[in-house]
């Protein structure tokens, strides 16, 4: 493999890697503080349990999800300084911003929260977990609007001279349509991961009968957010998909195998195309629905790939303009199909709970390991649409990806620390998934130690 793919592979793996552990923070964040809240009001033990024992998941989950973030930082200028270079104005400013106010936020009071308990006064420490919570989730909306960015470029002139890519309008910059619809999903999608993580881990507690009433009450909260949040992430993944069909309508008829323009176009439910992954040889559609979906009218007309290829090449210059199709098609069928599992599987769930004695329902041994995989999974395809659905760009319309890469890499550079990564980040999820597993079965009462033990225990996992 050359440089360039080696730099993708790379960056695929790490950015990733990464992702699989920030939603679960973005989400979890909220739980704690809440559970913690319930506790304050009611001073009722079952609620400080709550607090104790997902607390101890989310700060295994945070520390982990640090050390993978910064390391994505350090490849921008390693691995791609062409895009550092024509971009860095702009795209410099959300990651400073994150950087300097939403990342020290979050972890200055996330601090306090461990170690002040007991030595603070109660409402401030309860506002720490609060701060927390609020700082993981502006670090992420300022990561977004850095993405929503190169997605779909506003605010910006190119400089004639130096031929770079410069901010003229800020406010423009921070409220692109586009991020804020990633903002939506991404932080409803935080939410419906921790979720299922409760019904995972309070199910496989209900399944052994342990700490039967304390799990029942979490199965039922995470029911209920689950359904809440998952609807939420169905709702935003519709709204993007409307403004992809004007801002990324490459992208739109490449997720939906639409090679030639339509009107009204149709929905595919299966589609089979041709080694090339670019010629249709067989297909399931539903006339009309792809219109609505696009439009929300049945008549107007979705541009097909080929049609697109013919613009993009007079607009931009002879390449190929058309996305690894196979991987759009089916990355955003998988996405939807375990989005709508999810949807029904906590709608079950928060219906079950009003069972007496639906711990005992032979369903429930299934759940903790289908509401594991179904979010996870969802949520690395939905990544993969999104990232290789604007390929060649990198910065949509401006700058291609074979343009963005370090001039002086060598292929044996990335493959040293393609390797490197590999090894690293593995021993990392070997170490979070025994440490997650450690507490997550230890249950309830083993947690009403004071959270800093966890510092140490991860400490000692990674050595």
């Amino acid at each position: 493999m050359d440089v360039l793919t080696l730099s993708r592979w790379q960056f695929g793996l790490t950015t990733i890697y990464h992702w699989l552990f920030v939603p679960l923070t973005l989400g979890l964040g909220w739980f704690v503080a809440y559970f913690q809240t319930r506790y304050y009001q009611t001073k009722d033990e079952t609620w400080k349990k709550q607090t104790k024992f997902w607390g101890k998941l989310f700060l295994i989950n945070f520390a982990i999800g640090v050390v993978t973030g910064i390391v994505q930082e350090f490849q921008f200028g390693m691995n791609w300084s062409g895009y550092s270079r024509f971009v860095g104005d702009i795209f410099g400013a959300p990651l400073a911003i994150e950087a300097l106010l939403a990342f020290f936020m979050e972890s200055t009071f996330l601090g306090v929260w461990i170690f002040g308990e007991g030595k603070i006064p109660e409402k401030v420490h309860l506002a720490s977990i609060w701060l927390a919570a609020i700082g993981s989730n502006l670090s992420a909306v300022w990561i977004l609007i850095a993405n929503g960015w190169m997605q779909h470029p506003v605010g910006y002139e190119i400089n004639t001279v130096t031929g770079r890519a410069e901010m003229v309008d800020f406010f423009a910059v921070i409220s692109n349509p586009k991020a804020w619809i990633f903002v939506w999903h991404t932080l409803a999608d935080g939410l419906t991961m921790a979720a299922f993580l409760i019904l995972a881990v309070s199910a496989w507690h209900l399944v052994r009968k342990q700490n039967v009433a304390f799990f029942k009450r979490s199965f039922h909260i995470g029911a209920l957010v689950g359904l809440i949040a998952s609807t939420f992430v169905f709702l935003g993944g519709h709204e993007m998909g409307q403004y992809m069909y004007e801002a990324q309508p490459m992208k739109l008829a490449a997720l939906e195998a639409v090679w030639e323009t339509e009107q009204p176009a149709s929905f595919s439910l299966l589609t089979i195309g041709d080694l090339t992954g670019k010629q249709e040889i067989w297909s399931i559609r539903i006339p009309y629905a792809m219109s609505f979906l696009a439009c929300n009218n049945f008549d107007c007309e979705v541009k097909g790939v080929n049609q697109l290829q013919e613009e993009y090449t007079a607009q931009y210059g002879p390449g190929d303009y058309i996305p690894l199709m196979v991987v759009t098609y089916w990355a955003f069928r998988v996405m939807m199909a375990f989005g709508f599992i999810m949807m029904g599987a906590s709608a079950w769930f928060l219906y079950a709970t009003r069972q007496k004695n639906y711990e005992n329902a032979k369903w429930m041994k299934l759940v903790p390991f289908g509401a594991l995989i179904l979010p996870y999974s969802a949520n690395a395809s939905g990544w993969i649409l999104t990232e290789m659905g604007r390929q060649p760009w990198i910065v949509y319309g401006l700058l291609k990806v074979q343009d963005a890469v370090s001039p002086n890499l060598t292929a044996l550079d990335l493959w040293i620390s393609l390797i490197g990564y590999t090894a690293v980040y593995g021993s990392l999820a070997v170490a979070m998934v025994k440490l997650m597993l450690k507490y997550a079965k230890a249950g309830p009462d083993a947690a009403m130690h004071e959270s800093v033990d966890v510092a140490p225990a991860l400490v000692g996992a990674q050595d």
